[in-house]
């Protein structure tokens, strides 16, 4: 079973990466986090937390909402 180039990520390596980005948690609606970065400019990422381990395209989707592509999202792990 293969992931492509990318690992799946944990919440906890998720959440990581959004505070190194500036991000901080606003609140919760059911599953769903909502993790702000005040900017500028401002950018919202939602996180579905149950969903953790997070695969491919949910990494590319919180990436992009966080203004960062997917490989740069992974770089900051290190």
């Amino acid at each position: 079973m293969g992931f492509g180039r990318h690992r799946p990520l944990t919440y906890k390596e998720v959440t990581s990466v959004l505070r190194k980005l500036g991000f901080v948690f606003r609140n919760q609606e059911g599953s769903h986090e909502q993790w702000v970065n005040p900017g500028p400019p401002f950018r919202k990422v939602t996180v579905d937390k149950p969903k953790a381990p997070f695969h491919g395209d949910l990494i590319k989707w919180m990436s992009l909402q966080a203004g960062v592509t997917k490989a740069q999202f992974y770089k900051l792990l290190d």
